[in-house]
């Protein structure tokens, strides 16, 4: 059974730390604001400064990271990552329902396919892979709107024009909104007859390294009815195994390794 490593987290959170505070910050600040022994932070800072990922400044001795992590993120962010989580999880919801299963992304009042695997009947959904969707009609989008706030839902709803694309479509923005809360309660929304006629999809959501994303399965409307409840277990299925949940990982960093408890009973060190 994998574990999560300590030592990893604590790297990546002294890193989300930097980027919040936007400034030069001493071992002992980021100690404090990591809740960390002084010791054990020394080590960690010294192992990034030593590896080119943090600069320390000549007079105050401070660190801040380089700009060999920007370079580092921008290698890997060049061929999208989340593709290849996305397509897996879109053939797995393909294979439990036999219908198209998609992976998409809000984006300035549209929502953007980023995965996609289509289903098994001869009629069934399609898109492509970077194609967009109105947001105000797509599943996909709805669900990650609900895993916002009620504010970031109402922005993105009036970035585009709300218009009518089939007979169940919404575009009265009090009912959207509305639609929206229901799906932020429940935790899935199901889209019937809204952005195309005899089209319904179901979509969750979940976040992957701090990014919002919605899985969806879709299919003709008199399938999708049939097998609603299947459609739904697959999707929380799919969902408990994409969206990993961070409350473990957030458990383990902070909690004291038996070096670092005797490192904390110790005196502080100065800050080197």
């Amino acid at each position: 059974m994998p574990t999560i490593v300590p030592a990893a987290a604590r790297t990546m959170t002294l890193l989300e730390v930097f980027a919040r505070e936007k400034r030069e910050l001493s071992n002992s600040d980021l100690a404090r604001l990591m809740d960390l022994p002084e010791s054990s932070c020394s080590d960690l800072l010294h192992t990034l400064h030593e590896m080119g990922y943090l600069l320390r400044t000549a007079r105050s001795r401070r660190f801040y990271p380089t700009a060999r992590l920007l370079a580092v993120a921008k290698d890997i962010s060049a061929s999208d990552p989340l593709y290849a989580v996305g397509a897996e999880a879109c053939e797995l919801l393909r294979d439990r329902t036999g219908e198209t299963g998609l992976c998409g992304r809000v984006e300035n009042g549209v929502v953007k396919i980023i995965a996609l695997s289509e289903g098994r009947h001869a009629l069934r959904y399609m898109q492509h892979v970077g194609d967009k969707l109105a947001l105000h009609v797509s599943a996909l989008g709805k669900a990650v709107l609900a895993a916002g706030t009620p504010e970031e839902a109402a922005r993105q709803l009036r970035l585009k024009p709300l218009r009518v694309l089939a007979s169940g479509t919404l575009t009265d923005l009090a009912a959207l909104e509305a639609q929206v809360a229901t799906a932020r309660e429940q935790g899935w929304i199901w889209v019937e007859n809204e952005g195309s006629e005899g089209l319904t999809a179901v979509a969750v959501a979940g976040q992957i390294g701090g990014e919002t994303l919605a899985l969806s399965v879709a299919g003709l409307t008199h399938r999708m009815r049939d097998q609603r409840e299947r459609c739904l277990e697959a999707l929380q299925e799919v969902k408990a195994i994409v969206f990993r949940q961070t409350a473990l990982a957030d458990a383990t960093l902070r909690e004291p390794t038996p070096s670092s408890r005797r490192a904390s009973k110790a005196p502080a060190p100065t800050d080197p």
